[in-house]
């Protein structure tokens, strides 16, 4: 098989005008003009407005290409599209190849007959999808009138990454373009269609049953050469004869290396190589990476109802992670780096799960081969979201193939957990007032759409992995979608609702997959988008770069009952940040004390896809928030806790290892100065996959008439060695009595890091460490300083970027250190 890409250097223009700027391919119409300053950055204050308005227009793309003789003489030569966005009408020396209508496939065109031996052009013309969605006429009984939030209406009549449109997050910017690679494929013997990569585990061996579909244009002697590669770099080489266009071979695996999520065990791969041979020519070759595990959902039943838990290699785990959202608005700008950066930091603040939303698009072969490499396991929702949809036999043929491409393309990921069907549909046709009002016939569609059509679809290309219809979900048929008791739970009464963080702790949720809390991003995240007059968070500039209408009231709500009016409004954003990480943490905690009953806490949302107020852990450019921080500790692996109810507190300890861990903790009730009035101690063996209680302590008698003037601190030391500090405070924030806590320190410089040490002369709460110009990710941030002894935070070098130091005098000129009682 020859291969020629097309990506590079192409031309693009507006239709109506003559004139052609030079683009980049994989690329977009509007990385295109960004790249030549032919228009405004979407993300500067109301830029995003007129950036809309520019795909009210249709766009070409052209380039030239030489076709050599080699590869004009195959006898089949296909033109391959692995993304076109999305209304595309292809035309190779000015004819017509063939049309494309879904962002989400990859378009394979027979193109042979349109080419010529030597110099040839291709040019793809982008429709206005604005323009199609606006222009669309429903049939009778089939009027849609539901738009999710921040969304552009008839969003749903296009097979195009829905929140493109915009979102309650994200900004209406419906981009265009070849947004992935795009090739021509030249051969004549034949090719490899498909390959399916069946694992069966057994003791001490995993069979690898392989699944080769090929399509052979010519009678001949045929093999397949499978070359196996273990983590050690051991190679191991089979052959077998090709029978037909369906060949099924088994490789043994002995003594196999198992792979684990984050936090259970390492991630060993494999890698597979399938090559088609023709005598000695190679006339195709496929690569996998593998990782040999046993994943599905357990749905066994148990006191409560049905369990809802991740299984892998027979051990059920409790899923700790967020939802993951595209990374920009311009999908040309989402690199390989960008992503990699991303599941880092997921791996680092202890995750083991990303749910990859369905309002986006399905990620790159690079996310699943990271998720791989760090043990994140993938929650993949199929690319529908928030929507009513009119199941036409046009769009039907559509899903399925879009099904078929990306079900063949990511089954064989090691991190591969679950199919689920949509977001938030099922619930939506159960309790959403403006999508039940919708037709029964619209109804009827669901249950066709995701009920048969899509899960067939999935199964006929892998039957390995779980299957959800729809999340949240008890099972589908819209039997009560969002039970506590069974299936995966959505609960949003913390923010959208406005109940107290402590309603966490009213409800024990088999799995809850989404849940979250919206923060401003820091004020160098700020200053990306807006001028000085522009910060106020009531601002036109910052409203508009805040798509939940009522969130901006929503932060000041919540921040009233919780903490003092911030003096400024870097303090307003500070304090934000501080809420968003209780709330997650409030839920968390909770949800990982009850270890057995619930099985997992995803939050929403991980990152964002521009500078925006959101529920994110992670902004735009790569900041982690408090959040961030925060869950890094609650989702640690062995974990403490503490829950207070009125003056008792209880001690907890949660451990996800697979084995036992040994615990101490010393609890300290503690005046503001760090005078101590009582000290207690536990110690408990806290058996594998667990959370125990280690004790409740009463202070009725210590703290009345000083409430407000004290604390408890709890430091937990784990047999590794591995030491966490909790504070719990008897009052809301906003009543406690916080004195300046005089905070000193020093910085030293290691070979690979600086080490900052801190000390404080009274509480400091939720301590925050920064720079003036540079960004980092610190050891921890947003602690307590919370006893007299010096708590040291380790900065790696390599964990700076923006600006560099030369010496720890540096660090400390540009370091930037506040505490809660510095906002008021």
């Amino acid at each position: 098989m020859l291969q020629q890409t097309l990506n590079g250097n192409w031309n693009m223009r507006d239709v109506k005008n003559s004139r052609w700027v030079q683009a980049r391919v994989p690329g977009s119409v509007m990385g295109t003009l960004l790249e030549h300053k032919l228009v405004g950055d979407p993300h500067w204050r109301l830029n995003e407005y007129e950036a809309r308005e520019l795909f009210r227009k249709d766009y070409e793309f052209c380039r030239e290409f030489h076709v050599s003789q080699e590869l004009y003489d195959k006898d089949r030569i296909e033109l391959l599209c692995h993304g076109l966005d999305t209304l595309a009408e292809i035309y190779i020396n000015d004819v017509l190849l063939a049309k494309a209508n879904n962002m989400h496939r990859i378009w394979r065109f027979d193109c042979k007959a349109h080419l010529k031996q030597g110099d040839n052009q291709i040019r793809i013309v982008f429709l206005s999808p604005i323009n199609y969605i606006e222009s669309q006429e429903p049939g009778e009984n089939k009027e849609i009138t539901y738009t999710s939030t921040g969304a552009m209406s008839g969003n749903q009549y296009l097979r195009k990454a829905h929140c493109m449109f915009g979102w309650d997050w994200g900004a209406q910017v419906p981009d265009a373009g070849i947004w992935r690679d795009i090739e021509l494929l030249g051969y004549s013997d034949g090719r490899i269609e498909d390959i399916n990569i069946i694992q069966k585990h057994s003791e001490g061996k995993v069979e690898l049953n392989i699944r080769t579909q090929l399509e052979l244009l010519q009678a001949g002697e045929y093999e397949l050469k499978y070359t196996l590669t273990t983590p050690g770099n051991q190679k191991k080489v089979y052959t077998a004869k090709v029978e037909g266009a369906k060949n099924d071979y088994t490789i043994t695996v002995e003594q196999p290396e198992l792979w684990w999520p984050n936090g259970y065990g390492d991630q060993p791969l494999y890698h597979l190589s399938v090559m088609a041979m023709n005598g000695q020519e190679c006339m195709d070759q496929k690569d996998f990476t593998l990782g040999l595990r046993t994943l599905t959902v357990s749905q066994e039943k148990d006191e409560w109802g049905r369990e809802f838990a991740f299984m892998v290699n027979g051990v059920k785990i409790f899923a700790k992670g967020a939802d993951y959202i595209p990374e920009d608005l311009v999908y040309s700008r989402i690199t390989p780096e960008r992503i990699e950066y991303l599941i880092a930091s997921s791996a680092r603040a202890n995750f083991n799960c990303l749910r990859v939303w369905g309002g986006g698009y399905y990620p790159s072969d690079t996310f699943y081969d990271l998720c791989d490499q760090y043990g994140i396991i993938v929650w993949q929702d199929l690319m529908f979201a928030c929507n009513v949809y009119d199941l036409t036999e046009e769009f039907e043929e559509n899903i399925i193939r879009e099904a078929e491409d990306n079900v063949r393309r990511i089954r064989h990921h090691a991190c591969l957990g679950i199919w689920c069907g949509n977001n938030e549909m099922e619930m939506a046709w159960v309790s959403w007032g403006d999508v039940i009002c919708h037709s029964q016939q619209l109804r009827a569609d669901y249950i066709k759409q995701f009920e048969y059509v899509i899960p067939k679809a999935v199964k006929a290309n892998d039957q390995s992995t779980f299957f959800w219809p729809s999340s949240p979900s008890s099972g589908g048929c819209f039997d009560d979608p969002n039970d506590e008791n069974r299936g995966d739970v959505h609960y949003w009464d913390v923010w959208h609702g406005l109940k107290p963080f402590e309603d966490y702790r009213n409800y024990y949720f088999r799995f809850c997959s989404e849940f979250g809390f919206q923060s401003f991003p820091s004020i160098k995240t700020i200053k990306s988008f807006t001028e000085e007059a522009d910060r106020n968070i009531f601002s036109k500039v910052m409203e508009s770069h805040q798509k939940n209408g009522s969130a901006n009231g929503k932060i000041l709500y919540y921040l009233s009952e919780n903490f003092l009016y911030p003096k400024d409004f870097e303090g307003l954003l500070y304090v934000s940040q501080i809420l968003q990480g209780i709330a997650i943490k409030f839920g968390v905690e909770h949800w990982r004390r009850h270890r057995g009953r619930c099985m997992g806490a995803i939050y929403w949302q991980l990152n964002d896809d521009w500078p925006v107020a959101s529920w994110s852990s992670i902004d735009y450019f790569g900041r982690w928030k408090a959040l961030h921080y925060m869950a890094k500790n609650f989702f640690a692996p062995v974990a403490g806790t503490l829950a207070r109810s009125g003056n008792v507190i209880e001690v907890h300890v949660q451990n996800e290892r697979r084995e036992a861990k040994q615990c101490q903790v010393v609890v300290t009730l503690r005046k503001m100065d760090f005078t101590q009035i009582r000290s207690d101690h536990f110690a408990m063996t806290i058996p594998a996959l667990s959370a125990a209680k280690l004790g409740v302590l009463d202070y009725s008698e210590f703290i009345r008439g000083i409430e407000d003037e004290v604390y408890v601190e709890a430091v937990f030391t784990d047999e590794d060695g591995h030491v966490s500090t909790e504070v719990e405070v008897f009052v809301p924030f906003k009543h406690l009595k916080l004195e300046e806590p005089g905070i000193t320190y020093e910085i030293e410089e290691a070979s690979d890091c600086y080490m900052i040490s801190l000390k404080a002369e009274r509480l400091a709460c939720f301590v925050e460490l920064d720079f003036a110009e540079a960004d980092a990710i610190f050891e921890e941030n947003y602690f307590y300083l919370s006893n007299q002894e010096a708590k040291v935070i380790r900065l790696k070098k390599a964990d700076i970027w923006g600006a560099q130091f030369t010496n720890a005098r540096e660090v400390a000129d540009q370091l930037r250190i506040r505490s809660l009682r510095d906002t008021y």
